[in-house]
């Protein structure tokens, strides 16, 4: 569905000019696909059970914590590098299998799968960036990133208390932000039959289960200790999740699409997907390995049905097309990143 972006000739032929060089240029290997996929499944997910099976060990509540902490992180890893490419069905030929894995995975890190599937690929990925379409923008109103939005008091000091509030993102998506989706009423949210609601609570209830109800009972620590390992993990866990994610639209350079009065984008799809990205180390191997393809999300959202493992070798192809067209994508390093988008904070923060 791209009828309510603008129609440019020139963007349009550019798009079946890229895509006719991707799929002659682009050599998939069966063998290295297997390969990274295993050698992934086995290098985070047996980790990520170590250091889970290590809380209900250990009497050191220091190492609890950094255990918990370590778990944390690793199974975000493990869900960068598996989720969103079973969400776009690039794993498994049977989209059944993949929608499973896809649920098992986000049960696991505790958000709602099929809430955060449909927004996202119905909403995020048609539109990028375009206020209106892109509900990937209802965050929260402490933080503005949208030049010409609602400016509020308090968004003159965002780029001071945007780290402060990033730690708690993962908790609040998971016991708020998915909540208040599932029983609202808006963006065409029909109401939720019983099944949802039992998909719904059943994905809540095991998270609470695997990471709060079996440590206390089961670990070697009392209640507070657990909960404060809790909290821990989530700090750290929500600085590096969202800091990945906004780094990927939420920079100096990235485009915002504005819409007319009926709704129209002012851009062709091909421009608003390229201008609205932002790419992290694009030919790096390590890092579209570490990061699950995030860091190269220019060919994600041109190619949301190629697996990220073929996403360095696409954006050669990808690159030198852009660029003997004329165009520059956006690209910076994963700590430039970071600066980038604390100074379009700190730009946004003025009227």
């Amino acid at each position: 569905m791209k009828d309510k972006h603008i129609y440019i000739a020139q963007d349009s032929d550019l798009l079946k000019l890229i895509y006719r060089k991707v799929d002659e240029g682009l050599k998939p290997n069966p063998i290295k696909f297997i390969t990274l996929i295993w050698l992934k499944f086995f290098l985070y997910l047996p980790i990520a059970g170590l250091l889970y099976a290590a809380l209900f060990i250990l009497h050191n509540p220091v190492a609890f914590l950094c255990c918990f902490v370590a778990y944390g992180f690793i199974i975000l890893l493990f869900a960068f590098n598996f989720s969103h490419d079973f969400a776009h069905n690039t794993i498994f030929k049977s989209k059944k299998i993949n929608n499973f894995c896809f649920i098992l995975i986000y049960s696991m890190v505790g958000a709602h799968a099929q809430t955060w599937k449909q927004r996202h690929i119905q909403s995020h990925h048609y539109a990028p960036n375009v206020e209106g379409y892109d509900t990937d923008l209802k965050i929260s109103k402490l933080i503005r990133v949208i030049p010409n939005s609602e400016y509020k008091w308090y968004h003159k000091f965002q780029h001071y208390y945007a780290p402060l509030a990033y730690t708690c993102y993962s908790l609040f998506w998971i016991f708020v932000k998915d909540f208040v989706i599932h029983f609202s009423k808006a963006d065409g949210n029909k109401k939720k039959s019983f099944i949802q609601h039992g998909y719904f609570f059943s994905q809540k209830l095991f998270y609470c289960l695997l990471l709060i109800f079996l440590p206390i009972k089961f670990s070697h620590f009392p209640w507070y200790t657990v909960l404060a390992a809790f909290l821990l993990m989530h700090i750290f866990q929500s600085l590096f999740l969202l800091l990945t994610f906004f780094m990927t639209h939420h920079v100096e350079k990235t485009a915002y699409p504005t819409t007319d009065e009926d709704g129209y984008i002012n851009t062709s799809w091909l421009m608003n997907q390229i201008k609205s990205s932002n790419d992290m180390h694009p030919f790096s191997e390590p890092a579209n390995f570490v990061l699950g393809g995030f860091n190269n999300h220019i060919a994600h959202h041109l190619f949301p049905h190629v697996h990220h493992i073929y996403y360095p070798q696409l954006n050669k192809i990808l690159y030198k097309l852009l660029n003997e067209n004329g165009i520059t994508p956006n690209q910076t390093s994963y700590w430039g990143g970071v600066v980038s988008h604390m100074r379009l904070l700190r730009k946004m923060a003025e009227r």
